[in-house]
């Protein structure tokens, strides 16, 4: 199988990593081994992945400590996500102004010191505060850790380097809410943001000794003219779009007009962007690279995988102490399994890469979440036992193993070494956003296919309905012989089967949600062949004939 030359979104390939260049000179190589390169960059990823989700159960401790309200308290998140969001994409067009290195460097160091004024805040404004800050500098840690992969491996070596990342972006968040709530009810929820500190200092250090700016992106000059438009069509497009899909069922979405309002602005401000950015001489997002067939594919299907991987990620635990009893405690370790699974999975991954067109991978990933999804939707139900629902979490997550790596590399395919940060950005942004669509979607669908079904079986409950009070006879006589009087013993029946009803709705209103996952999975599989054809022996290379 031979391999072209890229000329994916009109660009033509330049030298970099895993190439020669024009003039016959060797490929530019690191100084130190890739390996421990990786490591470090991976370091600093793993602290700010970490963070999106570590905070989630200390939120009413927050809350407590802090003189605030539970709504009010939801803001630590929803700050951070929208700070964060905002420089995702845009994290390769300020590394090239100011330099990968030194943009890196002053992310960590921005996302250690804030963390450090999170842990100390007094009250809730000046959290939020800090927040912001440590949103916006672990905005640039994901894409620039995937982007220093990307130029340190040669592309057929890439796997195997996004194998690594993929460790710190997919089981992050699956630890991060068991971590959170051990040190809250250990010791406070400040140390959930102390502890960034010894790690942060750390990453820093070894950033500093190891990571080397690659020839091409010295030889680039900084741009001088900054667009005002494109920043602030960014900054309310985001915001809005965030906070929106955060407290939208808060809310009741469109019933609400602040929530209608955020759409609106969300929606204009995120097509005039694409518009703008598309037609700006010296944009801070590079949209043409979705001219890029398998670049605009790829960053669909990082979408639909983060709204895979946070959804099942919400549902499981929530199901488990709401539903079934479990403590926070024992459901963190029924899930945790599975980010085991994920463990062990990515170095396979990244071997198979370098066997196997990444379509191929991808597919199977998408096929192995289809019958994971289905098999959580047929089988959820009440009497769930630990060990049962630890396998059904694994059944779940098998398939995310398969999907990071390749869909990572499929971005890649086509794409010149200078373009790896601006990739990187929009490939991160969009698990990002899928995250938070994914999150917005499971709690909408559970509160509104709960009250569905909850309409249906409330119908089923009427007097001349036999089973019913032959139900509603026994549990009077067992009340009644267990010391309560008729007219209680006959209520507390009444009571008790309306909550059993009640229980019986929210279960099928989970299932529904992972079938609807499913179908999602589904369509992703169908829509895996598309991607172009790859050289595995090649990395980057698209193959022809």
């Amino acid at each position: 199988m031979a391999s072209s030359t890229n000329k994916s979104a009109g660009m033509e390939p330049k030298a970099g990593a895993g190439a020669t260049s024009s003039a016959g000179k060797p490929p530019w190589r690191p100084q130190y081994n890739p390996w421990l390169i990786g490591s470090a960059v991976s370091l600093a990823a793993f602290m700010e992945v970490l963070d999106t989700s570590i905070a989630n159960v200390a939120l009413p401790y927050m809350a407590g400590s802090l003189g605030a309200s539970n709504d009010e308290s939801t803001w630590v998140l929803t700050s951070y996500l929208v700070s964060n969001a905002i420089v995702l994409p845009i994290s390769g067009w300020l590394a090239n102004i100011i330099g990968r290195k030194r943009f890196f460097m002053t992310c960590i160091f921005l996302f250690t010191a804030s963390s450090l004024f999170c842990g100390v805040a007094p009250t809730l404004p000046m959290l939020l505060l800090a927040r912001i800050a440590q949103g916006a500098g672990g905005g640039g840690l994901q894409p620039m850790a995937q982007a220093i992969l990307a130029d340190i491996f040669p592309p057929e070596k890439r796997g195997l380097a996004f194998a690594l990342y993929g460790i710190t972006a997919v089981t992050a968040p699956t630890i991060g809410p068991t971590l959170g709530g051990w040190i809250t009810d250990n010791y406070s929820w400040r140390w959930i943001f102390f502890i960034n500190l010894p790690v942060g200092l750390l990453a820093l250090g070894l950033v500093l000794k190891l990571v080397e700016e690659p020839p091409y992106l010295m030889r680039k000059g900084a741009r001088a003219r900054l667009d005002y438009i494109g920043i602030a069509l960014l900054v309310l497009g985001i915001g809005a779009l965030q906070i929106l899909l955060d407290k939208g069922q808060e809310d009741d979405w469109f019933g609400s007009y602040f929530i209608t309002a955020l759409a609106v602005v969300a929606a204009l401000c995120l097509v005039g962007l694409v518009i703008w950015e598309w037609f700006h001489k010296e944009p801070i997002i590079e949209m043409r690279l979705f001219a890029n067939f398998n670049f605009l594919g790829a960053n669909l299907m990082m979408f639909a995988f983060g709204v895979m991987l946070f959804s099942s990620l919400v549902m499981m635990p929530l199901f488990l102490q709401t539903l079934t009893g479990y403590t926070a405690e024992l459901a963190g370790l029924a899930i945790s399994a599975g980010g085991l699974v994920i463990l062990a999975e990515m170095p396979v991954v990244g071997q198979l890469t370098q066997r196997l067109q990444v379509r191929y991978i991808v597919a199977a990933g998408w096929l192995a979440l289809l019958i994971g999804m289905s098999f959580s939707a047929y089988n959820l139900n009440l009497l769930l036992s630990f060990s049962f629902a630890t396998w059904m979490r694994i059944t779940q997550v098998i398939g995310i193993g398969l999907l990071f790596v390749p869909i990572t590399l499929a971005a890649y395919i086509g794409m010149p070494p200078e373009k790896s940060g601006n990739v990187a950005g929009m490939v991160n942004f969009m698990r990002n956003i899928g995250a938070s669509v994914g999150t917005s979607m499971v709690a909408t669908l559970i509160a509104r296919r709960a009250q569905f079904h909850q309409v249906h079986l409330v119908s089923q409950l009427a007097a001349d309905n036999p089973i019913f009070e032959e139900r509603i006879r026994t549990l009077t006589v067992h009340l009644s012989a267990s010391g309560l009087g008729d007219y209680q013993a006959q209520q507390q029946a009444y009571a008790r089967v309306y909550r059993a009803m009640q229980q019986q709705a929210q279960t099928l209103a989970y299932v529904d949600t992972f079938w609807i996952l499913a179908a999602i999975a589904a369509l992703m599989f169908v829509a895996s062949f598309v991607l172009k054809k790859n050289d595995p022996h090649a990395g980057g290379e698209i193959a022809v004939g």
